[in-house]
């Protein structure tokens, strides 16, 4: 059920993507009077789920989910139509419109998309506004959860300043900033500590099966007893909020971890708290330094009603939304441009972590949440701008490549040129497509 209901999210968001991107190419072309001759959703390679004629245009629904397309007359795509090319231009064919209309023919895709993600990003912030965790509030640093964070160099208790000189205001952005950034500040002990992160550090994290390395610190509350364990024989109980071992007092889950360690084989006293009463308990810590109880794993809401944070929270009015939604597009658009960059150098790895629609789908939730759905649709949309503004042939900024030479040189770049790297184009964008998905199937592996 977990994985209809994200394929379902994946398909719905992809769709709404691709016809607005294609509407983007779509309505200037119309606007300019060129035929258009198809409009699809989805490719429609030997049939079609469904098609309908209506004036020139063919408007259909292919049955290969892998994006669509718009075939526009007069226009060297991937449908590579030669018999066409070979004749005289008609008024209403692409080629035969000034290089001005032709170019912003091609840039409305990536305009819908850009603009698309600006309103996502907009309404979202209107209807739900934005919360999130301030660094300035985990006024006791964080917890190391992975081991790499601590080959790092990071220690648990570390407070996050800066990425870079920069100032990082929230700890969603710690893990990305550690990602992308040469150096980061944290206060440690009362000063100021830069670590030099290393330029594999992409490649480490992915072989660590991209676990979280930081997370904001966390009382020691039971989740959990395991059956027949030292933690069931001294009458833990789930709920309950373990303080103490031997009248030291440990406010964090990585305190208490850290001391149980030394006690391997011992019995302790535990200081506990059991609706809003005080209780000690003895137990006996196996030879591992457990006790045999899960601990809770408390989101920011949570810790934020236990009084551990304080969350940030902005409300916007309606116009207030927009400038706020046109920052956070930017700011996606810039993260990703950065990780980008880190792929085209192989010796970061990056390009091991690159995935297909199985990793695309696995951001978005077991459970159908509204909020997540429209950010990542935003999201995607700003990847999806980006992408399709590369100047690789077969992709829109390919073509923009040829107009923009066109309208300096002063005439198009010859029709064998553009045949060719229009199949250039294809051949690398299959490959890619077919790494990035042969990188998601060896992970289930």
């Amino acid at each position: 059920m977990e994985f209809i209901i994200k394929a379902a999210q994946l398909l719905m968001s992809l769709s709404i993507l691709v016809i607005l991107h294609e509407l983007g190419h779509f309505i200037p072309a119309k606007l300019f009077k060129t035929r258009v001759e198809k409009f699809y959703l989805f490719f429609d390679p030997w049939f079609s789920v469904v098609k309908k004629k209506i004036g020139d245009t063919e408007y259909g629904i292919g049955w290969l989910p892998l994006g669509g397309y718009v075939k526009i007359s007069g226009m060297i795509d991937e449908s590579m139509d030669k018999e066409q090319m070979e004749k005289p231009p008609e008024p209403w064919e692409f080629r035969a419109k000034p290089a001005w209309q032709r170019l912003i023919i091609m840039l409305g895709g990536v305009t819908v998309n850009l603009l698309l993600a600006i309103f996502i990003y907009s309404m979202t912030l209107y209807v739900y506004g934005d919360k999130y965790l301030p660094n300035e509030s985990i006024n006791n640093g964080v917890w190391c959860v992975s081991e790499m964070a601590i080959e790092l160099g990071f220690e648990n208790g570390d407070k996050f300043v800066a990425a870079d000189g920069e100032k990082i205001e929230r700890f969603s952005d710690v893990l990305e900033k550690v990602i992308v950034s040469e150096n980061i500040t944290v206060e440690r002990n009362g000063s100021l500590v830069t670590i030099s992160i290393p330029h594999d550090v992409i490649d480490q994290f992915l072989a660590n099966n991209n676990k979280q390395l930081f997370y904001p610190r966390i009382p020691t509350i039971v989740s959990g007893v395991v059956e027949n364990s030292n933690a069931e024989k001294a009458g833990l109980k789930k709920k309950d909020i373990i303080v103490g071992i031997n009248e030291k007092s440990y406010k964090y889950f990585d305190e208490f971890q850290k001391e149980l360690a030394i006690h391997k084989g011992e019995n302790i006293e535990l200081l506990v708290k059991r609706a809003g009463n005080d209780l000690r308990v003895k137990a006996l810590v196996n030879d591992a330094g457990k006790l045999g109880f899960s601990p809770a794993n408390l989101n920011f809401s949570q810790l934020e009603e236990l009084g551990y944070y304080q969350l940030a929270s902005h409300k916007f009015g309606f116009f207030a939304s927009f400038p706020a939604g046109y920052k956070k597009a930017i700011k996606k658009l810039s993260s990703y441009i950065d990780q980008f960059m880190l792929i085209l150098s192989p010796s970061t790895g990056a390009y091991k972590g690159m995935g297909g629609f199985g990793a695309i789908g696995s951001l978005f939730p077991a459970k159908w949440n509204w909020e997540i759905f429209w950010n990542l649709t935003a999201f995607l949309s700003v990847m999806l701008a980006f992408m399709n503004v590369l100047p690789i042939p077969a992709l829109d900024g390919g073509h923009v490549v040829f107009l923009l030479y066109e309208m300096i040189v002063g005439k198009p770049a010859p029709e064998k040129v553009m045949e060719y790297a229009q199949m250039t184009g294809m051949i690398l964008l299959l490959s890619l497509l077919i790494f990035a998905n042969g990188n998601d199937i060896l992970k289930l592996f």
